[in-house]
């Protein structure tokens, strides 16, 4: 009875339970047209339950009860919410939302709607930021964004892009653009997963980079990851695999040209010896001399083509997992992403593995919890290191082609083996046994709580930290030559380990003030504290390579060990109000107070302000109505931002460790290092913008432009100090100096067809940038910041740009006609003509410039159907490339193998030529950096060019797969370019005046290539 009791009651509750719910079924259309929208969501709000309308926008879904709300949302279109109420149809019309003025955009500590702007603000979504396979942020951002010039200078595995937001607005303090992930600010945005972001935005004007004041100079990047959102369990995965080849060569000597060379060159050095002494190769290149060389008529038995044995098609592969979901009161996300990125050099890869979680929690109606876990491990294996040493690239070029790889026994072979050469071992060799194993963990996160304090102020409280470990482990083999055999191998580690965490804190208050005005008002304070730690040791003189770095103490030579600690921290209160009236005049004013630790206490607080103010015309009675313009405004903005990024303790003299010997013996010491300067102060950058956005047509034309006058002034310049105040550092930072950027940006998008099945848009973004120094130390005089090669490549002068390449002029060579002005100069006719001054000494002066003129990229998208097709070309106009490595593959013959351009070299019967007669090295006129190394850099490249299809929804029904959407890509297609050397795009030293890398910039000396990479992908939402 008692069991016939229970069954009946849950009958009974099964059958209200089904009676309450109700099944509901619609179609979801286009409201424009009529047409069905496929993959539709459709959410019960409130809930994570839902369903994805099929391909003919069909869904069907089960509803608790009759008070259950439906969302429809789908990409493109505005969201829409109905009651589900006593029906069991519901069929929807959802707008395009093609007007953008409404998406939110993201600036320091808040975001504002896209139309109530009033700096210069860019914005990137997800899909523009990652449609090509790239290990980084900063090589996704190259050519999308007007005013952002990016320069992916090396190719190696997991190398970043150099990023100029605007213009070098410095001199010695770095000129990087301030990182903000999800609010903390300073962060490493390289080391993000590119597929975790959903949202990029670019501050450029001072009225949007002042609210970060003394570290918002150089421009600021906001990055904003993907995080949950309410409705069901979304899952997508995204995998590519590409395929990196060389896309172009450097020819060099092949063998037969290399042994004429080599053979002319010491007859020609009869010519000139001054004593036209008889000279012949140290040992002849016979079968008597090296019978592993040659066959026993003379001929060589390798030709070896050293870029097809080091430069190889290379396959990389990546893989991206997301969740996303959640309620209306809490929301997640969770991500996995895997790279395994290998180079095109031989053994040089990257591998990253990263995890993300996120959560947004509604605790109470007052309060709200919300935080994101980031970790991301990777490695790297280096292969190219040592700008100007023998290493990877640089032998590619110079290893001789008549030695093989290998020998048949299995030993390696290199120019060593041949008596007179220059001895560096073959790149294979080198990049087997000589690199850098680089290992980073990186932790980045934060935790926030939002108060509601009323209806319109919020309190935000926000903890982010960043801990980044990084260890360097490099070894170089016993057996290479003239790099590490004489110390019997050399293995090194670097450890750094940087810890940063800041606290924010700050009120934001949203007041409709009546008659049509509004008001939004944000105070707040941050402290932030940063501490890094350094140390290396290194031993030397290893009995076998099989411990390498795994056990430093196998070598008996201790002949480096380092450590340092470089703390600082900061202060800051910000404030900033925007005020709408009439939602067409809009104001803002912005202002924050910085203090630093890396300036003394009466020089440590500093205020940067900015005002802006934007008109936007289209919303006046005589324009509102317009059927041909949709938005039209205009914008101004003037402030002041700061830069502080120097090394710690530069306002204090300081001492540097050293040895001395005292009785026979070393002893340690400390020397004068750093004079200092205690009068240090911030860096300031005023800028003035002006800027005009028009839309017409429905919104199918629009139209950005900006002009901006940036001036900078108290440089942080390392000013020359004479040798004689007997210090270690022959310079002490100074706040001396001024410069200005100025220049235009402009952004043209247009939806030129729309129709159901076929839309075609183009995208023109346009830069134009004018740097010039006005001031510099007292006098004006010229520096020199280096990098030197051969002597001075770059000078500051007033006047003239940052970049200015600094050499002689090449007029050609000296005909046989001209020797008696040769003779004038010590040379001979067939020597390199050079302008001279009166007094006979070479005439030095500006020859080029690195950094363009103006840059701009074309884009152009066409969808039909499920297909789409995009092809972006980037164009960079009005630069040099010093192709620096022709100083040792055009002017040292008998040393090395040369480019074949030293076939056009100067003879008897040739000469009307720039190449020098080819001679022994022992009689090489001296290199110097000339104009006939300094050439057009400017080029047109075929950045990106993608095909995709996108599968009906109809046959993943099954499969519960909700998109599939397939693509091949291929970067690099072409470059249109004079230049001679890989690729114009390049910057082998890395390195320069202070803190600033500005004046390495288009300096070639043996680079990493840039490959031309073939990608398939595919994307799946379940």
């Amino acid at each position: 009875m008692k069991t016939t009791l229970v069954y009946v009651l849950a009958c009974i509750l099964l059958s209200m339970h089904a009676m309450a719910q109700i099944k509901v079924s619609g179609k979801v259309t286009n409201a424009a047209d009529g047409t069905a929208i496929p993959n539709t969501t459709v959410a019960i709000k409130g809930t994570s339950s839902g369903t994805i309308a099929n391909e003919n926008g069909v869904y069907s879904l089960t509803v608790p009860n009759s008070n259950a709300v439906l969302v429809f949302s789908f990409t493109g279109f505005a969201n829409q919410e109905v009651k589900v109420g006593n029906r069991t149809v519901i069929d929807v019309a959802l707008d395009v939302q093609v007007n953008t003025l409404n998406d939110l955009v993201v600036i320091g500590y808040g975001s504002v709607k896209k139309s109530d702007l009033t700096g210069a603000v860019a914005s990137l979504k997800a899909e523009k930021i990652m449609d090509a396979p790239v290990p980084n942020i900063s090589q996704a951002l190259q050519g999308k964004i007007p005013g952002v010039e990016v320069n992916i200078n090396s190719s190696a595995p997991g190398q970043a892009a150099k990023v100029r937001i605007r213009g070098i607005g410095s001199i010695n303090s770095a000129i990087d653009p301030l990182y903000v992930v999800d609010g903390i600010a300073g962060v490493d945005g390289n080391a993000i997963n590119p597929n975790d972001i959903a949202s990029l935005e670019v501050l450029k004007d001072a009225s949007s980079t002042a609210i970060y004041g003394a570290r918002g100079a150089n421009g600021v990047i906001m990055i904003t990851t993907k995080r949950g959102k309410a409705g069901p369990t979304e899952v997508s995965y995204q995998g590519d695999v590409n395929v990196s080849t060389l896309s172009r060569h450097l020819p060099t000597l092949n063998s037969d040209e290399f042994v004429k060379v080599y053979n002319e060159a010491f007859v020609n050095a009869t010519k000139f010896d001054p004593q036209h002494g008889t000279w012949a190769p140290p040992k002849a290149l016979n079968h008597q001399n090296f019978p592993k060389l040659f066959d026993a008529n003379d001929k060589p038995l390798y030709n070896t083509n050293w870029e097809k044995e080091t430069y190889k098609p290379a396959i990389s592969t990546s893989h991206q997992l997301n969740f996303q979901g959640g309620t209306d009161k809490l929301v997640y996300s969770a991500s996995l992403g895997f790279l395994d990125q290998n180079g095109l050099m031989t053994q040089s890869w990257f591998r990253r593995y990263s995890a993300r979680l996120t959560f947004d929690n509604d605790v109470k109606k007052w309060l709200k919890i919300g935080g994101s876990l980031n970790i991301i491990s990777s490695k790297q294996r280096l292969v190219s290191d040592g700008n100007g040493s023998l290493n990877v690239p640089r032998m590619v070029t110079e290893e001789v082609p008549i030695v093989p790889v290998r020998y048949p026994d299995g030993t390696w072979a290199g120019n060593n083996d041949i008596a007179g050469l220059e001895g560096g071992p073959n790149p294979v060799h080198i990049a087997q046994s000589r690199y850098t194993l680089n290992n980073s963990q990186h932790t980045l996160g934060n935790v926030y709580l939002l108060f509601h304090i009323t209806k319109d102020l919020d309190f935000k409280t926000d903890f982010g930290y960043d801990l980044v470990s990084n260890k360097a482990n490099f070894y170089s083999g016993t057996d290479l030559p003239h790099l590490s055999q004489d110390q019997g191998g050399v293995a090194r580690i670097t450890d750094d380990y940087n810890k940063y965490w800041q606290s924010e804190s700050y009120l934001t208050y949203n007041k409709d003030l009546g008659n049509n005005s509004t008001l939004n008002a944000v105070g707040g304070i941050s402290f932030i504290k940063y501490s890094g730690e350094n140390a290396l040791v290194e031993t030397q003189n290893f009995v076998t390579d099989y411990f390498q770095w795994n056990n430093l103490g196998a070598g008996s030579v201790r002949s480096n060990a380092t450590s340092l600690t470089s703390p600082w921290d900061m202060n800051s209160y910000y404030a900033r109000v925007n005020y709408s009236l009439h939602s067409k005049y809009l104001f803002t004013a912005t202002g924050r107070y910085d203090g630093s630790s890396k300036f003394s206490k009466e020089k440590q607080f500093a205020f940067f302000p900015s005002v802006a103010a934007a008109w936007r015309v289209s919303e006046e009675e005589w324009l509102k109505h317009s059927k041909f313009v949709n938005n039209l405004k205009i914008r101004a903005s003037y402030g002041l931002s700061g830069n502080q990024e120097i090394g710690q303790f530069q306002n204090f003299a300081q001492y540097r460790p050293d040895q001395t010997v005292i009785g026979g013996a070393n002893q340690p010491t400390l020397v004068p290092g750093y004079i200092g300067n205690p009068n240090l102060k911030w860096e300031k950058s005023t800028q003035v913008d002006a800027g005009v956005e028009l839309s017409v047509l429905d919104n199918r034309i629009n139209l950005n432009v900006d002009y901006y006058n940036r001036k900078t002034t108290d440089l942080l310049l390392a000013a020359p100090i004479p040798w004689s105040a007997g210090t270690y550092n022959g310079n002490v930072y100074k706040n001396v100096g001024s410069m200005r950027n100025k220049g235009w940006e402009i952004g043209l998008s247009t939806t030129n067809i729309q129709t159901p099945n076929f839309t075609w848009t183009t995208n023109f973004l346009f830069t134009s940038n004018k740097n010039t120094i006005l001031t510099l130390n007292d006098g004006n005089a010229d520096i020199f910041p280096g990098p030197n090669f051969l002597g001075q490549t770059n000078v500051l002068r007033v006047g003239e740009p940052i970049g200015s390449f600094y050499g002689m002029t090449r007029l050609g060579t000296y005909s046989t006609d001209e020797a008696a002005e040769a003779a004038k100069h010590s040379l001979l006719p067939g020597d390199r003509k050079y302008v001279y001054d009166a007094a006979g000494n070479p005439v030095y002066s500006i020859i080029g410039r690195a950094n363009p003129k103006w840059t701009g990229t074309f884009s152009t998208t066409l969808k039909y159907r499920g297909w789409d097709l995009t092809a972006d070309i980037r164009f960079v106009q009005g630069m040099n490339t010093a192709a620096a490595f022709k100083h040792s593959t055009e002017d040292r013959q008998t040393l090395a193998n040369s480019l074949k351009t030293v076939l056009d070299g100067w003879t008897p019967d040739h000469q009307n030529t720039s190449i020098a007669q080819v001679r022994s090295y022992k009689f090489t006129q001296d290199s110097h950096f000339d104009t006939w190394w300094v050439e057009d850099g400017s080029y047109i490249r075929g950045q990106n060019f993608t095909l995709g299809y996108t599968f009906p929804a109809s046959w993943m029904q099954r499969s519960h797969i909700n998109r599939f959407r397939i693509y091949a890509s291929v970067q690099n297609l072409f470059l249109i370019t004079k230049y001679t050397g890989y690729d114009p795009e390049v910057d082998t030293f890395n390195f320069g005046y202070g803190n600033n890398t500005g004046f390495s910039q288009g300096i070639d000396f043996f680079p990493y290539p840039r490959p031309r990479v073939w990608n398939l992908g595919v994307n799946l939402n379940f």
